[in-house]
């Protein structure tokens, strides 16, 4: 009998679960992903052991997610207004492990507060790093920068600059690929682990790239970029809610 294989689970605008009892909240505010198409096979090594790379047409992407992470709360406690709230930078990957959960992996997480960085690295064996920061918005236009303080290679920086468009009524199937996204996949203490979220449906506007400037995908091991992106999207944000795994993974095997 040939081994099982396991259908990916279906993207959906929606959560498939509530995380009804979260053991994490905050909120992700003014966003910018930027997406670049990358070989499936450049990126499967990178990926925690149980993962393979989640594909569209045969694609995968790594993306460069730049926002202001707003009141972060452990257990049902209210957000943190200053320790919780700092502008973020992260270089992520799209994953699919055995039980079909489509989910994100993160190669680097600059973020500008020391402490939520400690706590990420030793709490959830995230690859956060301390960086100098900022967010600024004039009219429709929303720079991004960042420069790194401590953590993995000295000279990464970034520096974004995207104007607002017009919102995004139907997203294309490109679109929900690259943002719904209920989950992430990360490796901690030898062992891969998955951690779902759930959140309104994103609101999606197109945007125009004004400036871009960075080495923070290729300082997290991936090939440097060679061209633009091939979406670039922007969102005024979503309230978030980190809980724990199913106990029924989803995912049907079929033979």
């Amino acid at each position: 009998m040939a081994p099982l294989t396991v259908i990916p689970e279906p993207i959906t605008a929606d959560p498939p679960h509530a995380a009804a009892h979260p053991v994490l909240t905050q909120s992700w505010l003014d966003l910018a992903f930027l997406h670049w198409a990358v070989d499936p096979a450049l990126v499967a090594p990178l990926l925690p052991a149980g993962t393979r790379p989640d594909t569209l047409d045969g694609v995968t992407y790594v993306g460069l997610v730049a926002f202001r992470m707003h009141r972060v709360g452990w257990f049902g406690l209210p957000g943190v207004p200053y320790l919780g709230s700092f502008p973020e930078t992260n270089v992520r990957l799209y994953s699919v492990d055995g039980h079909g959960r489509r989910g994100v992996v993160f190669r680097s997480l600059d973020a500008s507060r020391l402490l939520p960085v400690a706590v990420g690295r030793s709490a959830f064996g995230l690859p956060y790093v301390w960086s100098k920061m900022a967010v600024r918005r004039e009219g429709d236009t929303v720079t991004y920068t960042s420069r790194r303080r401590w953590g993995g290679p000295a000279d990464a920086h970034s520096r974004i600059a995207v104007r607002i468009g017009e919102q995004v009524r139907e997203p294309s199937e490109l679109e929900h690929f690259l943002t719904a996204r209920w989950g992430m996949h990360s490796t901690f203490f030898g062992r891969s682990r998955y951690l779902p979220n759930a959140h309104p449906r994103w609101p999606l506007h197109r945007a125009e790239l004004l400036d871009h400037t960075e080495n923070l995908i290729a300082a997290a091991g991936l090939p440097a970029p060679a061209g633009g992106p091939v979406s670039v999207l922007y969102s005024p944000g979503v309230p978030v809610r980190f809980g724990l795994p199913p106990r029924r993974p989803a995912g049907i095997p079929t033979p």
